[in-house]
């Protein structure tokens, strides 16, 4: 093969840099003649016409002034047969630095990915287009690394030199296969079956809707507290990543610890649900699930549960019911849960008023916001972990994904009615309403989480994407506003699912707490951790403390579930948690 002389290849790529005329271009926002070796017009052009923003002159100075001194370097290693060296996981394998234009690749690769990024980083806007912008560039940035072609993957390159071509035509095959499915593969799929090895915790269904099953689970202990667990999880996943396999699962540890727990297991809506409502879920979702459960135990006052946008809905319906006098609720229980929209992470990058009203304009009035379109947001929001290294293992390499039961669970995605859809983003993540007394009316009375009498234990992840840890904080501030002692806030490490589940039994990673109080108490987030203490291992137990001391006196578990009037439906999970969107 005839390779390029580098050095001639070095000083046309550099030209483009050094040549005032060119960079002039680029400060200008204007195609570059001639054009760079990587594009052929400055990448952000579109995106800071768009907002209307610039990068200021000094600033992209000193960035191309930067970003010429590391080109020059590296050229100059590359030339001198100096191997870079590349921090970078992505290409940690040996094959990249045992071939010098492998490693060369990559190295510029990266280079340039700085490079951009720093200009990103540097666009003068506000906090929201900023944000947008530097999204949209690192999903560029993401998509054009060389590990993700073969034709610049070394490692998938000798993969198919040491299998004489059979990685290659399972790769070809595994991804025909995706096609077909319509997602990449990312667990085995067939290592699992809901109701087999996950969300096979024993209960049994004993009431259902249009909407969600409640489960009752079996008691695993002779007596329990008389307040019980009603658990509300996302309806924008199912509810069995709280019950997974039993080592990793939430439920069956709260049932152990002597609970009787109930589950609102959320249908997967198909068109004849397209028309339902945020009212829906609160009004013949949690709050039914509440009253079922009251009817069932004969107990007036439960421990309430919402994890994710489950906690919104759980606490939305608690402050509907306290407009209407009652206080049904022991305890609240909050884990990743917005209620103050002021701060949604990297999610904010896919609302504004413009994509809202596309949403309402086509779902707003009924239809399907569909699940695989929810997933593929979630994945873009880490896409080297959820697309391009399943692109890289499953086909270029021919790999089968491994057996993994939260990967299998994020693949098994659920629809949302297009009204309940609409309504959410505009009220919430656009408008940020919830947090404002009386700001919004739900089934048809005003909402005022400050009304919520109960006290209240709230959990972040340390280092959640999707809710930051400061904005499930930020809770703190609208619940009970006149008695902050009765709040507690845990803040686990880890992200969003895998911060949660977090078994006691494994003791891994650690999590926060701050139990100063009076004059000592934080005023916000930063002065609570800077006074937390942390604690070796999972967060489960501190929660489990939480829940016994608000669970009232210890009573003899029931003997049979549901009761007349709730019969017995079918065997836990139950088919709605079965029904895929897919």
């Amino acid at each position: 093969m005839n390779m390029p002389d580098p050095q001639a290849f070095a000083a046309t790529w550099l030209s483009q840099f050094t040549d005032p005329t060119a960079w002039q271009g680029w400060m200008k926002m204007a195609p570059m003649t001639p054009p760079p070796a990587a594009a052929g017009a400055n990448p952000l052009a579109g995106f800071l016409k768009d907002v209307g923003a610039g990068i200021d002159p000094g600033k992209l100075e000193s960035i191309r002034d930067d970003y010429l001194k590391k080109g020059a370097q590296l050229w100059q290693d590359f030339i001198s047969g100096k191997t870079p060296t590349l921090h970078d996981k992505r290409f940690s394998a040996s094959e990249w630095t045992a071939n010098p234009m492998s490693a060369f690749s990559a190295a510029s690769y990266l280079l340039n990915s700085e490079f951009l990024l720093a200009l990103a980083d540097a666009v003068e806007a506000g906090p929201r287009e900023r944000q947008k912008i530097r999204f949209a560039v690192q999903q560029m940035v993401d998509a054009m690394s060389p590990a993700n072609f073969f034709a610049t993957n070394p490692e998938a390159q000798k993969k198919m030199i040491d299998t004489k071509g059979e990685s290659l035509s399972k790769g070809m095959a595994n991804m025909l296969a995706d096609l077909q499915k319509g997602r990449i593969s990312q667990s085995d799929e067939s290592a699992f079956e809901v109701g087999r090895n996950v969300g096979n915790t024993p209960g049994q269904v004993v009431y259902e809707n249009e909407l969600f099953q409640l489960i009752q689970y079996t008691p695993a202990t002779p007596t329990v507290r008389s307040v019980p667990l009603v658990m509300i999880p996302p309806c924008i996943n199912k509810f069995y990543i709280l019950d997974l396999q039993p080592e990793n699962s939430l439920v069956r540890y709260v049932v152990e610890q002597g609970n009787t727990v109930f589950m609102v297991s959320w249908r997967n809506p198909d068109r004849t649900q397209a028309h339902l409502g945020w009212d829906d879920y609160v009004e013949k979702g949690a709050i039914r699930a509440l009253d079922v459960v009251g009817e069932i135990t004969g107990q007036d006052k439960a421990h309430v549960f919402g994890f994710c946008v489950g906690g919104t809905i759980a606490a939305t319906a608690l402050a509907v019911l306290a407009a209407r006098g009652r206080q049904p609720a022991a305890s609240l229980s909050l884990l990743t849960t917005l209620l103050d929209f002021s701060d949604t992470g990297v999610l904010d990058v896919f609302v504004d008023e413009t994509q809202v009203a596309l949403r309402e304009q086509t779902l707003g009035g009924g239809g399907l916001m569909p699940g695989r379109d929810l997933a593929t947001t979630f994945s873009s929001l880490r896409p080297n972990d959820l697309v391009w290294n399943y692109v890289q293992q499953n086909y270029l390499k021919g790999k089968e994904p491994p057996a993994f039961d939260l990967l299998y669970w994020n693949a098994d995605s659920t629809n949302l009615p297009g009204p309940m859809f609409c309504w959410y983003l505009r009220n919430t993540y656009l408008e940020n309403k919830l947090r404002k007394p009386g700001a919004l009316t739900v089934c048809g009375v005003p909402v005022d989480l400050g009304k919520i009498d109960a006290p209240v234990f709230i959990y972040g992840s340390k280092e959640d994407h999707i809710v930051p840890w400061q904005a499930a904080y930020a809770s703190m501030g609208l619940l009970n506003p006149k008695n902050a002692k009765a709040n507690r806030f845990v803040l686990g490490a880890s992200g969003h699912i895998a911060g949660v589940i977090n078994p006691a039994a494994k003791n891994k990673r650690s999590y926060w707490v701050n139990d100063k109080s009076g004059k000592a108490r934080p005023k916000n987030d930063a002065a609570w951790f800077d006074g937390a203490v942390e604690h070796k291992g999972s967060w489960w137990p501190a929660w489990a403390g939480f829940l016994a001391e608000h669970g009232g006196a210890e009573v003899p578990a029931p003997a049979t579930p549901g009761n007349a009037q709730y019969p017995v439906l079918e065997a836990a999970p139950g088919r709605y948690v079965k029904a895929r969107a897919d």
